[in-house]
């Protein structure tokens, strides 16, 4: 459905066999970013009436509700520290809103400056999203939103109420139930697997398994045995069978990641497999028929890659049978705050301090900070939901024990290096730098760089000759640890062992007898990240 510009909010009317009915229309929404009562995090209001022209909309203490898209509980901000005279919003310039704020009302703070009497915001902050802090305690998103309401498909393990959410999951219902190849495209970490999960749990294979697999992960000269399997001996080291995993997904679904580096042979061969529906195993003489589903995901661009020779059309053409497009975090800026609540409380849950997040004092400060709310919305998210992910466990860790979060100045700086540039809206200013940590002659650690400074390939070189051990690649590269967390989100090449599927786990588990040096060299991970996971799955690991 073609929605209408920022900068028309009128009503639109549509026939739909005869009956006169109201198309969803673009309005100006409000979703709650922080709140000292957590749970009302990702509560919504729309301000439909701002569409009639010379209405205007108020908001106060005490009114109006504010109410989770599709839910039936809605309450005012009730926050005892926000005025009862209220805060006004009318239609403005060019489709544009206009804020006032009486002078004796709640304090509104927009990209770091108090709001006195009025304040413009244009149509291009709409689209971006404005944070307002109210009395240093509540803070709000301004956007824009459809005026439809929730679908009935649920949220299918997917948190959040953006457009771009809603789009997925109605994309994920229609194709679930079909045994059609489907192919996921995103950018790196925006949650291309996740996706797959639900079209498999939402499917009529949901009771068989679920693979997951990393084609950029995979070794260029193993990976057609690690696909298709192998016979004894097929190849050097080949000391027993492989199954692979095209027959270890057999009568479920086949999940292959960035499929866009698949090498030349491979695609051949995915294509061959699409078209017969059988595998030829390495150092095999008959092909073996198999029962799977095929979902592939990719962050490159496809189309240029088959201009350049690098990937073959036919093979786009079959694995395409139905696409799905995921947006990006910075695109969906009104589901940061849900996410990263949603992130925090399963660090929490881990750490035994999932309480913090509850008050029953209704003067207790926000857990989340105003401050730090704004730069969770503002910041650009290059690593997209992934890197929230890892910025909310870093917050979570480092603030035990605290009564609310706290950021050191380097997350503060890594923030504030990657903000959303919005015309008419300033820039928040950056934490002051660190002084650089001088080098230690007695442990030969290197200089201190930049984190910026270093690509991907020389991050993965220095994790593989450190076998994985982040501290000792940090200390190889001159940059702090937690500088090495960030740089493996963002990556294309790398990812975490929570990246990693528990069949995938298990079965390399059972590949490596056990052995966890092992299973780290080929898996590519942390090697106490992937004994963590090795524990939870009850398999043990020393």
């Amino acid at each position: 459905m073609q929605q209408k510009s920022s900068d028309d909010l009128s009503t639109t009317a549509v026939h739909t066999r005869g009956k006169h009915t109201q198309a969803p229309r673009t309005v100006p929404a409000l979703t709650i970013v922080s709140h000292p009562q957590s749970q009302r995090v990702g509560e919504r209001l729309l301000l439909e009436m701002l569409a009639a022209v010379g209405r205007t909309a108020s908001l106060s203490r005490n009114a109006p509700d504010f109410s989770r898209p599709g839910g039936l509980l809605a309450l005012p901000l009730g926050d005892p520290f926000l005025s009862r005279k209220p805060v006004q919003f009318e239609p403005g310039a060019r489709g544009g809103l206009r804020l006032l704020v009486p002078e004796d009302g709640t304090r509104v703070r927009v990209a770091g400056q108090s709001v006195v009497g009025g304040r413009e915001l244009s149509p291009e902050e709409l689209a971006a999203g404005v944070p307002l802090v109210l009395a240093e305690r509540v803070v709000l998103l301004l956007h824009l939103a459809s005026s439809s309401a929730e679908p009935g498909s649920g949220d299918l393990g997917m948190v959040g109420q953006s457009e771009g959410v809603r789009r997925v999951r109605e994309d994920v219902s229609r194709v679930a139930d079909l045994n059609v190849p489907v192919l996921i495209r995103g950018e790196t970490g925006s949650g291309k697997e996740l996706v797959a999960r639900a079209i498999h749990q939402h499917s009529p294979r949901r009771s068989g398994p679920f693979v997951s697999v990393n084609l950029g992960a995979l070794s260029k000269e193993l990976v057609a045995a690690e696909l298709f399997g192998a016979r004894k001996g097929a190849y050097t080291g080949a000391t027993n069978a492989r199954e692979g995993f095209f027959r270890a997904a057999h009568g479920g679904t086949l999940f292959l990641d960035e499929v866009g580096e698949a090498l030349p042979e491979v695609q051949v061969a995915l294509l061959r497999v699409l078209e017969t529906g059988e595998v030829c195993p390495v150092g095999g003489h008959a092909p073996v028929p198999v029962d799977v589903r095929l979902i592939t995901a990719t962050d490159a661009n496809l189309e240029e890659r088959i201009r350049q020779g690098l990937f073959k059309a036919p093979l786009l053409h079959r694995l395409a049978g139905f696409e799905i497009q995921v947006p990006p975090l910075r695109e969906r800026r009104e589901d940061i705050g849900p996410l990263f609540f949603h992130f925090a409380r399963q660090e929490l849950e881990a750490t035994g301090e999932v309480h913090r997040l509850t008050s029953s004092d209704p003067r207790a400060e926000p857990w989340l900070p105003a401050s730090l709310a704004v730069r969770l919305v503002r910041y650009a998210w290059p690593g997209n939901i992934r890197q929230l992910r890892n910025v909310a466990r870093q917050l979570v860790i480092g603030s035990r024990g605290l009564p609310s979060l706290r950021v050191d100045a380097r997350l503060e700086q890594e923030l504030d290096s990657a903000v959303t540039s919005v015309p008419g809206m300033p820039l928040p200013t950056p934490a002051p730098s660190a002084a650089p940590e001088e080098p230690d002659a007695a442990d030969g650690k290197a200089a201190r760089r930049k984190p910026s400074d270093i690509g991907e390939q020389e991050l993965l070189e220095a994790l593989r000759a450190c076998s994985w051990d982040l501290k000792a690649a940090a200390d190889r590269l001159g940059i702090p640890r937690p500088s090495v967390y960030l740089l493996i989100d963002k990556s294309s090449l790398l990812r975490t062992a929570r990246d990693l599927s528990p069949e995938e786990i298990i079965r390399c588990f059972h590949e490596c007898q056990g052995d966890l040096d092992q299973m780290v060299r080929r898996l590519e991970v942390s090697k106490r990240a992937l004994q963590r996971r090795v524990r939870e799955l009850g398999l043990g690991g020393g």
